[in-house]
């Protein structure tokens, strides 16, 4: 990227953050999740890292959010409330660590103070001889509002401490999920409009003017920091509980070495808790070193906060492929770099059918929202128009069909919102399927010709390819075309056909135009099939001799929920290829065409031996093509034009020399 784009994404983004940080902190209405605010954050961020010079005193990452409200008294805070920067895995709290660790030393050998980020509204509690005198909203962090008399109504904000020493107590006031629950079942029995979630209710409550409202209202103060304090972190929190107030109970110190198990025990139990948490806030424990280290921007350089796995995320779109289904619908697929997405690691997602890209209007290039639906699916949600680039076109499925496909013809049943392949229906594509799986070039199963496919598919036998390894001895006797032996043979030769090569198995599936060759270039490059299904379009589009068209059409078939659920079943089966091992030879970088007939064996068995020893074959002669093997009756074509290519031609003893 450069400067010139950045400059426009960071504009792009600083506004829609922007705009997001005004409603959310000071309406108290929520554009977008937080998640999928955080991502956006994320991306800005990194751009900044990327491009300082670009930092700009008005960007969203060099201040805390939100304004003071017109309609409350405005106070400034004794000393500023900061906000934190965000981390979002093990690998990057280790790379803080190690960032703050060359400013000073001693970072290597303090404890590590973690606490469960609670969402709610930050307030600070300012105490005078032991009485609540000033409570104050986060505001921009500078100035806050006075919110005193609805912050007294709150039963776990202590009017009195056991301290006449001036004392400023921050944390979070929150509502919690069984509150909260409560109050919208009375609201649905009222006929009234629901509260959206609890972060938002307990900051609107705050915001009321009429305390007897608040007081209705049942918030929950959670204290975090006792500001200006030299105590360390852990220490602060005790006396915080001395004092009568109410902390995290999970809040522990910590080596870095049990921070990882920490964070994935609260991941997986967080529903349990009674308040809503969308991570944890880190800090060194010592709080003499956190103020040696400063403030950078708005956050402080000695705490992070550790954010969960989003439930939404944003990324860019960079194509959307079409694949055609088993039953010969088209479903077009949103392909962008892998995202995490609820945990896991996405990089394509449904986009339905034409109608919902239509809707959404959604374009190549734009940035969109991705989320999970029940958390199996990913999909688009919706666009960032703000952020389209300039230049972007509306998608034209007709079209894009016809560039992915000029092959087949598609129509679109009257009603229907799916297209679908002219001609055909789902028994004709399986049947055609399954007689390439079986192949001698795919998996190569003795019996599985035409006849005995069509038989075992009318016969509702077979609606998978993965059906075949269920068959049974008595299934095929009760058709026609199988007696007791011919039935056993069937069944053994497609048991013994469960562990093959993986370029066999990868042929065998029938991803469009991926041919034999193609398939051994996969299998070499990516070793695995788990390992294929998880490329990237960049990934593919670097594996020799497939382009966009070929990267498109394997995208596609991976993402489809049918082919997803048939490899799942080929597992649960115990049918799967053998991981490739090795990829050299000593034909390796040496390609070899056939012409005419081999006496010692046949065209597709000197093809495997050449394959197997790291070499490839082709087809037909063309540059580059190292050997061209003649054969008994060969025609004078090709070694006409391995002549003027300068191809090396050779006999089929030369051959086996090599092999």
């Amino acid at each position: 990227m450069t400067e010139h784009e950045a400059r426009q994404k960071i504009d792009k983004l600083k506004k829609v953050i922007t705009e997001y940080r005004y409603e959310y902190h000071v309406n108290d209405t929520s554009t977008m999740s937080e998640s999928t605010a955080d991502s956006l954050k994320h991306e800005l961020s990194e751009l900044e890292e990327q491009f300082p010079s670009l930092i700009t005193p008005d960007s969203p990452t060099q201040r805390v959010a939100g304004v003071a409200l017109d309609k409350f008294e405005k106070m400034q805070h004794s000393q500023r409330m900061l906000s934190l920067n965000d981390v979002f895995s093990i690998e990057e709290i280790k790379k803080w660590l190690s960032r703050i660790a060359k400013l000073d030393a001693r970072v290597n050998e303090t404890k590590l103070f973690v606490d469960l980020k609670l969402d709610g509204l930050a307030c600070a509690l300012r105490y005078e001889n032991g009485h609540l005198a000033v409570a104050l909203t986060r505001g921009d962090g500078l100035t806050g509002e006075v919110v005193t008399q609805n912050a007294r109504t709150i039963d776990s904000i202590p009017l009195h401490i056991s301290d006449d020493d001036p004392l400023e107590i921050r944390g979070e006031i929150v509502i919690h999920k069984d509150d909260f629950e409560r109050l919208n079942k009375e609201r649905e029995k009222a006929g009234e409009e629901l509260f959206k979630n609890p972060r938002n209710l307990a900051a609107g409550t705050m915001r009321q003017l009429d305390a007897k409202l608040v007081a209705a209202r049942p918030l929950t103060f959670y204290a975090y920091e006792l500001a200006g304090s030299d105590l360390d972190n852990s220490a602060q929190y005790k006396k915080l509980r001395d004092l009568g107030f109410k902390t995290g109970s999970m809040a522990t110190t910590l080596d870095m070495s049990e921070m990882g198990s920490f964070l994935h025990n609260w991941e997986e139990k967080r529903s349990q808790l009674p308040y809503q948490t969308d991570g944890a806030v880190i800090k060194l424990d010592s709080r003499s070193l956190m103020n040696n280290l400063g403030v950078v921007g708005k956050a402080p350089r000695g705490a992070v906060a550790y954010k969960y796995p989003a439930e939404e995320t944003t990324t860019v779109l960079k194509d959307i492929v079409i694949s055609i289904g088993r039953t010969g619908a088209a479903t077009p697929v949103a392909v962008f770099d892998p995202v995490q997405v609820a945990g896991t690691t996405v990089q394509h997602a449904s986009l339905h059918n034409a109608d919902e890209i239509e809707r959404k209007d959604i374009r190549i290039g734009d940035t969109v929202i991705i989320f999970k639906a029940g958390d199996i699916i990913p999909q688009v949600k919706s666009v960032f128009k703000d952020l389209r680039p300039d230049g972007t076109r509306r998608f034209n499925y007709e079209a894009e069909l016809e560039r992915q496909y000029p092959e087949l013809e598609f129509v679109r049943p009257e009603g229907e919102a799916v297209y679908r392949v002219k001609g055909v229906t789902g028994p004709i594509l399986l049947k055609r399927g399954l007689q390439h799986f079986a192949s001698k070039g795919a998996l190569d199963i003795d019996g599985m010709g035409e006849k005995n496919v069509e038989a075992l598919v009318d016969a509702e036998l077979v609606k998978d390819f993965a059906d075949i390894y269920t068959l049974t001895i008595e299934q095929l006797m009760s058709l026609e075309r199988f007696a007791e032996l011919s039935a056993t043979n069937l069944v053994n030769a497609i048991a013994d056909k469960k562990k093959v090569s993986l370029a066999r198995f990868i042929y065998g599936l029938g991803i469009r135009h991926v041919g034999t060759q193609t398939a051994i270039d996969l299998a070499n490059t990516f070793k695995k099939l788990d390992n294929l299904g998880v490329a990237t379009y960049e990934e593919l589009k670097a594996v020799d001799g497939v382009g966009e068209i070929v990267a498109e059409s394997i995208l596609g078939w991976f993402v489809d929920d049918d082919n997803q659920a048939l490899l799942a079943k080929f597992r649960k089966l115990g049918v799967w290829p053998e991981d490739v091992k090795h990829t050299g030879g000593k034909l390796s970088g040496k390609s070899f065409v056939i012409t005419g007939t081999l006496e010692s064996m046949s065209r597709d068995e000197a093809a495997d031996k050449i394959r197997a020893l790291g070499g490839t074959f082709q087809t037909s002669v063309a540059k580059g093509t190292t050997y061209l093997v003649m054969g008994a009756k060969a025609g004078n074509s090709k070694a006409e034009k391995a002549r003027k290519l300068g191809t090396e031609v050779i006999d089929e003893a030369q051959l086996l020399q090599l092999l």
